[in-house]
């Protein structure tokens, strides 16, 4: 079928043509057969002057575009196919040359306000008619966007992002120059420990070498005097050994027995000093190696770990703004579902006019359309719901503390629809997600972890020395921001798990949401305040006071506009979201 932007279809010559074969003479859907499917027509539109099947014939008579055409039945339609209208040959000299991506040979002229889509006019036809959604043609709503208000606000938020995109660039670049530098630190540290293992096995070595040389010592000096005292004797008994055998041989019997008795004397002597000599104490040596060094260098596998510790650009102290305040209403969160008067324990944001809440008493992740300020869908769960996050464009996650189990949901069609589960180690309470990684708080036993995706333990930081009653989490690329209500503060940690900051002056944190330009608000439930807190957490600037008993709360940038929840014990408030302008 034809309706406005629609292209002249290939078939169309500039004049009326009349069929010569059998199947010539049946006349088929021309919409249909540019598809590539040849469907019977069953009726004929003089003002678009096309040939149509049954189904684009009843889509003709309901489509906003074409139902106030003239329609002729099968009986009345020509049995010819004729030549496409002037106003469709008209629209075909616009601009509008960007094909469909679901049917190429069409053209995108119309726009769905409902899904936010660009359509052809078979997508028109098809899936978007006039009974179900908003569809405008392209060139009827162009007209004033020259110089608008829009463009500026995109061309502005083009410019934002880009910028965003530059000094994301920068910061890489400074992490990667820094990663280098701390590198070459390293090398220079392996460096520096060779050269003190070196220089301590030169010293054990020094030590080997001196102990060798003493034993040399003791040995040349006990050789010595056994040379000596060897040498002097030998000498004594030859001495007096030549003069006996000279007294024998002169007969001289006198001196002669003279000498042999002191001679025997001097034997009996000399064999003691034998004996003496004879029991030196002279000892062969081995080297035993030190099995304590000898087991370290089979063993170990490097000299030590190369440890890392990831660069993050620090959460610079922002001047928080000064904000005027004004209420602007509320919404009421209350279901036919719901049994029991609402807590709302978390939210978060999925689009400026599509807010996500957990009820933890009643069981439901309910969607909020803030414009018409009504649930537009509610999930019911087998139990409570703490807290919330965002995880892509259509899918959250909310913990379930009694169940141990963080619960994925995606968006489509408006609704909610429950997917897969993690289980996790402990009463999960607080959740946020940022760069793919989870956050998430436990209360028993108290800690921290980073998750990926999947339920994978990344990091596990021990609360036993940061927390008390660790409820809420909210994070971004520097920073991790866990509000504990024991403690009285909110605990600033970066993603090694290390306290780089807390606030002060805060009696009763609960729900934090993050803004834009580096400050993130918190409820301060005993206050009756919420606060808005720069981002190392070193100041603090109450924006809305006297409130009751506020709870979670969330911020919009797009709109200026923030929301919190009351837990007071009190329908009037719990059933209610309060909305806040904050310009």
């Amino acid at each position: 079928m034809a309706v406005p932007g629609k292209k002249a279809s290939k078939q169309f010559s500039s004049s009326t043509t009349s069929m010569a074969s059998d199947e010539d003479l049946q006349v088929y859907c021309q919409p249909c057969d540019e598809e590539g499917t040849r469907l019977p027509a069953h009726g004929y539109c003089t003002d678009c002057k096309e040939h149509l099947c049954k189904t684009c014939f009843k889509a003709h008579k309901i489509n906003k575009f074409t139902k106030k055409h003239i329609l002729l039945d099968a009986t009345s339609m020509p049995k010819v196919l004729q030549q496409p209208s002037t106003f469709i040959q008209t629209v075909l000299s616009d601009d509008l040359t960007m094909p469909c991506p679901k049917h190429p040979k069409e053209m995108i002229k119309f726009y769905c306000n409902d899904h936010t889509e660009f359509l052809c006019c078979v997508c028109v036809t098809l899936e978007h008619q006039a009974n179900s959604c908003k569809v405008n043609n392209i060139p009827d709503i162009s007209g004033d966007i020259i110089d608008s208000k829009e463009y500026q606000v995109i061309l502005n938020a083009l410019n934002t992002t880009s910028d965003k995109f530059q000094q994301i660039l920068k910061d890489v670049k400074d992490m990667t120059h820094k990663s280098y530098s701390s590198l070459k630190d390293a090398l220079d540290d392996i460096k520096k420990f060779r050269q003190e293992i070196n220089q301590r096995l030169d010293e054990f070595e020094r030590q080997a070498e001196d102990a060798v040389k003493v034993i040399e010592q003791e040995n040349n000096k006990h050789l010595k005097a056994v040379e000596t005292t060897c040498e002097e004797v030998t000498k004594s008994l030859k001495i007096s050994s030549d003069k006996i055998k000279q007294l024998n041989t002169t007969k001289q019997a006198d001196k002669l027995f003279i000498d042999l008795k002191l001679a025997e004397k001097t034997i009996k002597v000399m064999e003691g000093k034998l004996q003496k000599l004879s029991s030196f104490d002279i000892k062969e040596h081995n080297f035993q190696s030190n099995d304590v060094i000898l087991n370290l260098i089979k063993t170990e596998k490097s000299l030590g770990t190369l440890t890392q510790k990831t660069l993050n650009k620090e959460c610079q102290p922002v001047q928080i703004k000064s904000r005027q305040s004004s209420h602007e209403g509320e919404i009421c969160v209350m279901t036919s579902k719901d049994k029991r008067t609402c807590w709302i324990t978390g939210m978060t944001l999925l689009t400026p006019d599509l807010l996500i809440i957990t009820d933890y008493y009643n069981n439901a992740v309910k969607m909020v359309d803030t414009s018409s300020k009504s649930v537009s869908d509610q999930l019911q769960l087998d139990d409570g719901p703490w807290d919330i996050t965002t995880v892509t464009s259509t899918e959250l996650a909310v913990t379930l503390p009694n169940k141990h189990t963080i619960q994925f949901i995606s968006i489509s069609s408006n609704q909610l629809i429950m997917k897969h589960t993690v289980m996790v180690g402990g009463d999960c309470h607080g959740l946020s997600c940022c760069q793919g990684k989870l956050v998430v708080s436990f209360r028993t036993p108290t800690k921290l972890q980073i998750l990926d995706l999947n339920g994978a333990i990344q990091t596990t930081i021990d609360g036993k020395n940061i927390f008390k009653c660790p409820q809420h989490i909210t994070c971004n690329r520097s920073s991790i921001y866990v509000s504990d209500r024991d403690m009285e503060t909110v605990i600033r940690l970066n993603w090694q798990g290390d306290v780089i900051g807390s606030s002060s002056g805060i009696s009763d944190p609960k729900g934090m949401s993050l803004s834009d330009d580096g400050t993130f608000f918190v409820c301060d439930m005993k206050k009756n305040v919420i606060e808005d807190i720069s981002g190392d957490c070193s100041t603090g600037k109450i924006v809305l006071k006297n409130l009751e008993s506020p709870y979670a709360v969330c911020w919009c940038e797009k709109t200026k506009r923030l929301y919190n929840s009351c837990f007071a014990f009190d329908a009037k408030y719990d059933n209610f979201l309060q909305i806040h302008n904050l310009s």
